[in-house]
Parts: C-alpha cells; structure tokens; sequence
C-alpha cells in the first residue's frame, strides 16, 4: 500500500500540466517577493527551490530514464541546463527551463491519445456471464465454463458470449460491429450467431459451435493485441531535428566556458540552445493540424501520423465501402426455363432476410421494391462456403456460388463481370442473379494521382471478398496488385510485410480491417460504422469520400512543412544567441528570456497550421 501512495504521487509530480503549474507559481512568487516585497535573496528563492525539487526532479528522472533506454532527444539539452543554472546558483533560469520544457510536454501529451483505447473498446464488449440450459432450467456460469455443444440462452438485448446455431425461437441480432452493416439480422432456427453481436427484443437459444476463446470476435482480439504491441514507432520530427542540434550546442557551450573559465558561459549557451521551438513549437503545430483536420470532417486521433502520413509510399485499400460505395444493386436475374421471375425473387428474398452477406440487402430490396411479400422461413442454415439454405412456404431454396456447383456442369449464364449468386429451388437450378457494387465515381482519377502527386510507389487492394470480384474492381480503378480472399490475420500478415518494405497507409471501413489498421504505418478508418474500428484508426474520415483522405494527406504535409520552418528557424534564432551568450553578450537570465521571444516567434508561425480556408485537394 506504500508503495502504490508513493506511485501515485511521483506520477502526480511527472505529470506535465502539474509541474508547469508549479513553475508559473514559483516564477511569481518570485518575483513578487523581489519586488513588490524586496524579501531576502534566500526567501525569494525558496518559491524557486521549491519549483526545482517537485518539478525539476521528476523531470530529471525521466530523462535519465530516456538516456538509460538510449533514447538521446532534444529535451535532453534542457535537462542539461536545468542542472547546469541548479549548479551555479542560477535557480530562476532553471524553473524557466522547466517551465519550457513541461510546457511543450503538456502540449504533446494534450495531442495524443490512450494507447489502450482500442483494447478498452473491444473488452467493454466482452460479457462476463452465460446463461447455460440444462434440463429446462437456465443458470448463470463463467465464460470459462462454457464447453461446445451446450445450449446457451441470449437474452433481450444481450451480447453473444459464442459463436453458435440458433436452435430455438426467431428475432434480429444487430452485427454491425463485424459486418459493418447499420442493420440487424433475422434470425431463426439455423441461423449462425456470432460472437459479439448484440441481440434485440426475443431471446434466442443457441447452441455453442466453439469455446468463448476460439471464437471469432475473441479472435479478433488476440489480432488486436498481437498488432498493439508490434505497432510501428513513429520518431518524434523533434528528435529527429534535435539528435545533431542538441551535440551542436553542447560543443559550442563547452568551448565557450572552456576558453573563457566562466561557467556561467556554458549556462548561458546551453539556456539560449534549450530547443523549445522543437519541445513547443512542433507540438502547437500539430494542435493546429487537428484543429483543421476537424473542420474538415477528419479526426485524428494518434497526432504522430500527421508527421508520417504524407510519407507514405505504398497505399493498401479495403475493397467495399472504400473504393466501392459498399452498396451492391440487383442489376439482372436470369432465368431458368420454367420459373417465375416474382416467385424466385420472393422466394431468394425470403431467405436473404436472415443472412448478413452484402449481397441479401440487394435481394430484399429488389423483392420489396418489386412489392412482393417476405415469406415465413421454418428454418435456415448459412456455412461458410456452402452458401445459405433454408425452407420456405415449402419450397427448398439454395442460394450459393458459382463455383460451389461447378461439378454439376449445369447450364448457366456467361460468367459476368461483378458480382452474383446461383439460386436452386427444390434442388433445381432456378436463376443467376447478377449484381454490381460501383466503384466511386472519384476512385480512378484518385489512384492515378497517387504516384505524380504523392511518391506512391505501390498501390494494393486487400479483400475478403472473392478474388473474380476483386479482380474486377481492380481493373475498373486501376489497381494492379490484387489479395482477395483474406481474413482477418492474413491482413495483417500483408500489411505488416508492406509495412516493412515501406511506410505505408491502410484504408478501411469494418471491423475486420481494424487489426490491419494496427499493423500499417498509418490506419485511416472511412466512414463511421464501426466504434472499434474508429478506435483502432489513427484517423478517421467522416465522410465517405476520397478526397477527405487526400486533404488528410495535405494536412500532414502542410503541417510538417511549417513545423519544420519553426523548428529550424526557431534554432536559427538561437544559434545566433549561443555565439552572442559564448561572447559574453547575454548572462544566463538574458539566455532565458531571449529564447522565450525565440519561442514566441516559432509558436506564431506555428498556429498558422490550423488558419487556412483554400482547397486542400489535387486531383
């Protein structure tokens, strides 16, 4: 219990907004006492001691802490003049390095988010009890005693703890969370259940096909986690600018106090080179990137990816509801001969409305828009890879693919580009309903801009979608290099080989795109249909448009270019008052107040990053 009190207060202490608080106290009372009271020299510094020991120590230790991991950064010069004016009497020149230095702390960390936040999002989702049947009686258990085969009851508005088979009652389970879908699912005896989704009004009973940590939504967790902690390391642009800055300035100030034998030469070079246009300045930059990024309807959420994102070489695309509009029509139903168009299509329509592939929608609708009724379906089935099975007003309906009944030779269609499904009614052969899901108007003319504006190298779409649809798309917008077929954990495998090869951008919109957002140098979600791929995002587009993801891209380019132009102006500035305090021509206080004009100068041209109405696109 000591220990803990003692964790909590050194965090307090270490917390940034904390001891920039405590170093604008100490400075006015500081100078009140010299002032307005002409106090004693040591009663006006004990305001500053005090500043020196709750701010300066804790700031120390986690600089000592950096150079122990070999993490040698700009803030490191800081640490160094804080010691320095402790050393040589000069208290208020360190609580205003302090002050400097927490200062841009607490802005950086106001620019950054929880890096556990996606995890939180995925585990507020985890229910922590099952509801079991046995011999019509329902008791509560643990996840962990949950074993495959047992019947399992979901309530009203309940999340399921498994995947499973519903084997009793009928209602609507909302999967948006996986499918990215905005509606529920009908389900009824048969109907597979995943886990994780979330159950309307009726309860349901179901029967578990797998054990809570092999199913898929725990699955995805594992993926999340595994891709949370190999997560990319962005470097700071700062530490960048400051691993040759900051030797730089400890060489001239050694030199100055050497020659001269005055070490208040070597506190005054080192306060003048403290690098807050680079602690300060950068930070405020980024603030301003955020703020304009908003206004245009993009959130970022990890600020470090505006320093990244324009550096992106090679682009990965999910393909529907990015590329495409993520909404497949019904375009064409061809016809078996002795079958009804409206009796086929109430038929397929019926059972597509417990179904939650992108494809059902279009069904029901065509069906709906055509004014024919949905039938009652007395049971359903839908296994991967066989397509959906169910029976309706006594009719046995198959719907499924192409290449599932290639075996029987049946007469069928040309082989269309796009999307479509055979349907068999009573074991016949009964249609071919062909679809199309268009690819935005904007995604060619956005690939091809890639390259001449952008550096992109390489451009590549990754799908789950099966490969002849892919393929399709591909060739309509232009994209060459083709990976269709993939779950959830080969993304993430060809994200991170990619990512290795180069920085590199993937842009999704579901769930299952969220571990391989993890996995990318930089991962933008499109759209907002699903929290836990929001989370998972380093930014998320509002608007599902491309070009939003291209001002993305100019915002980080746009920001780092006048971060840069602080930054190393900001030094520029204060190299001319290294050379000006190695003469003699500044004292430590002169230093100190000569670089906050510095600071000044660089956090103006900074705040221009989020002033700017003009038009952010080129293509």
């Amino acid at each position: 219990m000591v220990h803990r009190r003692i964790g909590v207060k050194f965090r307090l202490l270490a917390n940034p907004n904390f001891v920039a608080a405590v170093a604008i106290v100490a400075i006015a009372a500081n100078l009140t006492l010299r002032f307005l009271f002409q106090a004693s020299a040591f009663v006006r510094e004990i305001p500053l001691l005090v500043a020196l020991v709750v701010g300066g120590v804790p700031l120390i230790i986690g600089l000592l802490r950096k150079l122990w991991l070999r993490q040698f950064g700009s803030d490191h010069l800081a640490g160094i003049s804080i010691l320095a004016s402790v050393a040589l009497g000069e208290y208020l020149v360190g609580v205003i390095v302090i002050l400097m230095l927490s200062g841009g702390s607490a802005l950086e960390q106001y620019a950054s988010r929880r890096a556990s936040s996606v995890l939180d999002a995925l585990a507020r989702r985890v229910p922590q009890v099952a509801h079991r049947k046995q011999n019509a009686q329902v008791s509560d258990i643990p996840l962990s005693e949950i074993a495959v085969g047992d019947v399992l009851v979901v309530l009203p508005h309940e999340i399921s703890p498994v995947d499973g088979i519903v084997i009793q009652g009928r209602g609507r389970m909302n999967e948006a969370y996986l499918t990215g879908e905005p509606f529920e699912i009908a389900k009824t005896p048969g109907s597979e259940v995943l886990s994780g989704a979330v159950n309307g009004e009726s309860a349901l009973t179901i029967r578990a096909e797998k054990l809570p940590v092999d199913s898929r939504y725990a699955r995805i967790m594992r993926v999340m986690q595994e891709t949370e902690q190999h997560r990319p390391r962005i470097r700071r642009l700062g530490d960048k600018l400051g691993a040759w800055y900051t030797p730089a300035a400890l060489v001239l100030a050694s030199i100055a106090g050497i020659a001269t034998h005055d070490a208040n030469r070597f506190l005054a070079v080192v306060v003048v080179a403290t690098p807050c246009p680079l602690i300060i300045a950068i930070p405020v930059a980024i603030i301003g990137a955020i703020s304009l990024s908003a206004r245009r309807g993009i959130i970022v959420k990890n600020p470090a990816v505006l320093e990244q994102i324009d550096r992106c070489r090679t682009l990965i695309f999910d393909k529907t509801g990015t590329l495409t509009y993520g909404k497949p029509s019904l375009s064409e139903i061809v016809l078996a001969p002795g079958f009804d168009r409206d009796h086929v299509l109430q038929l397929a329509g019926s059972v597509e409305s417990y179904s939650k592939h992108p494809l059902a929608g279009a069904i029901v609708d065509e069906a709906r828009g055509a004014n024919l009724s949905l039938l009652s379906v007395s049971e359903i089935s839908e296994r991967p890879g066989q397509g959906l099975r169910g029976t309706v007003d006594g009719h046995y309906v198959w719907i499924t693919g192409r290449e599932v009944v290639r075996h029987l030779k049946l007469d069928l269609p040309p082989n269309a580009p796009g999307l479509e499904c055979v349907v068999f009614v009573d074991d016949r052969y009964a249609a071919t309903f062909q679809f199309e899901d268009s690819p935005r108007a904007e995604s060619p003319r956005f690939i091809r801009h890639l390259r001449p504006h952008h550096a992109v190298t390489r451009v590549l779409i990754v799908s789950g979608d099966r490969p002849r649809e892919v393929e399709n798309l591909a060739k309509q917008v232009g994209v060459k290099d083709v990976f269709a077929a993939r779950s959830p954990e080969e993304k993430v495998e060809i994200v991170r080989h990619e990512a290795a090869r180069a920085p590199t951008l993937f842009l999704g919109d579901g769930i299952n795109d969220a571990p391989a957002m993890q996995a990318a140098t930089v991962g933008v979600a499109f759209g907002v249909k699903s929290d836990i791929t929001s989370e998972a995002a380093d930014a998320v587009v509002l608007e599902t448009s491309l070009s939003r993801v291209d001002e993305l891209i100019h915002i980080g380019r746009r920001m780092r270019r006048i971060a840069l132009q602080s930054a190393v102006g900001g030094m520029a500035l204060s190299v001319f008052g290294m050379i000006a305090a190695a003469f003699g021509y500044l004292p430590p206080i002169g230093g100190a107040i000569a670089q906050e004009v510095i600071d000044l100068a660089a956090v103006l041209n900074a705040v221009r990053v989020a002033v700017y109405g003009g038009k952010l696109t080129d293509f």
